[in-house]
């Protein structure tokens, strides 16, 4: 069952943590709040699942595995339903604020009291898949016209599904960081507003809304539990959502938040490479990796000035371990229940799994009968045809 683990080849990090105080600072219990409360009013809000994986852990020797299922969030099949929309319609309260010379209430844009001043803000994105489907989708929900920018990798399906919600499509050459720099220059051009999910110098404030959208996550969570997880584990990229989970987990739980590892995959390391140094470090990527919403060279320093406070270890994993994890998941053992999950959904188990099985990260992790880590599946089947050919294997 667990071959494929058991000699996974994972690079480990384990730093000391800087002190500080960016969990309340970066990302205020305020902001975290007005997310909430505005996702919350949204037209088929309902918690995603949080599902007790008690049969693998049995199998890992631990005392419980929580999964945080978010692909059915607003029928868009990731996490990224609540960063990307909630942060379009914030760019949107406070130009339309601005113009008016007045404040506005989203919910006033939500509900079309601002159609006109709506209309004429176009919202723009760089995106492996799920952060532009979740903008393309806030922004005909709040009624404003949207460009989505993607590298040569992301599959049709992603791009048609974009499309489907009235976004213009623009497919570059390169990769996830080019797409990046040129949605930043068109804007600049055309006077139009970049959603952002990483920010850089002069930069922060969408960024930060994706953060605080993405803190739905964790207040659901916590209102399910009456003790701390033991450990997190969470998928990187630009650190977005790790940074929001480490947060939202520090202001509930203070000096017992869990142990919080951060996962990446080998072939896009750029927060393990910032941990390394110290700093926010970029890397090159060489060759895409399967777990396509994860494929990212820059860290967003916003999110690593959580991160270097809250994360105490960082790890990478190979390809080879998206797969296997996928079907496990999707065919379980025992009594767990069968869950459909992407790519990028299962980094943090897949680690999991390999460092439970590994004894040297075992011990290094603190992992025994009595743990109960938890792990967030970011997204489903976001390409229907990808996910039937893994599980077809």
């Amino acid at each position: 069952m667990f071959e494929d683990y058991n000699a996974a080849g994972l690079r480990h990090i384990q730093v000391v943590r800087a002190e500080g105080d960016a969990a309340e600072t970066v990302l205020s219990r305020e902001a975290f709040s007005e997310a909430i409360s505005e996702i919350g009013a949204w037209d088929g809000y309902a918690p995603t699942p949080l599902h007790h994986l008690s049969g693998l852990a049995r199998e890992l020797a631990l005392g419980d595995i929580l999964y945080k299922d978010e692909a059915p969030r607003f029928g868009l099949g990731s996490f990224k339903a609540l960063g990307g929309a909630y942060a379009g319609g914030r760019v949107l309260q406070r130009e339309i604020a601005r113009k008016a010379g007045r404040s506005v209430a989203l919910s006033d844009i939500r509900e079309g009291a601002y159609a006109r001043g709506a209309a004429g803000v176009t919202l723009v994105t760089a995106t492996d898949g799920n952060h532009g489907r979740s903008l393309a989708w806030g922004a005909r929900r709040f009624g404003a016209p949207c460009r989505i920018y993607i590298h040569r990798e992301v599959s049709a399906y992603r791009a048609e599904a974009m499309a489907s919600f009235g976004a213009k499509v623009v497919r570059v050459e390169g990769d996830y960081d080019d797409s990046v720099r040129i949605a930043r220059e068109e804007a600049e051009r055309n006077g139009w507003f970049v959603v952002s999910d990483t920010s850089w110098e002069g930069y922060s404030e969408p960024p930060r809304d994706v953060m605080a959208g993405y803190g739905v996550i964790t207040h659901e969570i916590n209102g399910l539990l009456t003790e701390a997880p033991t450990h997190v584990l969470v998928q990187g990229g630009v650190g977005g959502l790790a940074a929001a989970v480490a947060a939202g987990l520090r202001q509930r739980w203070g000096g017992e938040s869990p142990r919080f590892v951060v996962v990446e995959p080998e072939l896009a390391a750029c927060l393990f490479a910032s941990a390394e140094a110290g700093r926010p470090a970029a890397v090159t990527i060489e060759q895409e990796t399967m777990m396509a919403g994860l494929s990212c060279g820059e860290p967003s320093p916003l999110a690593w000035a959580i991160l270097r406070e809250e994360a105490s270890d960082f790890v990478t994993i190979p390809d080879r371990l998206v797969a296997p994890t996928m079907r496990l998941l999707g065919r379980p053992s025992g009594d767990d229940p069968a869950i459909v999950a992407g790519e990028s959904a299962v980094a943090g188990l897949a680690a999991l799994i390999a460092m439970a099985r590994n004894g040297d990260l075992r011990r290094k992790l603190g992992l025994d009968e009595t743990s109960r880590p938890l792990v967030i599946g970011t997204e489903g089947a976001t390409d229907p045809e990808i996910y039937r050919r893994i599980m077809a294997a």
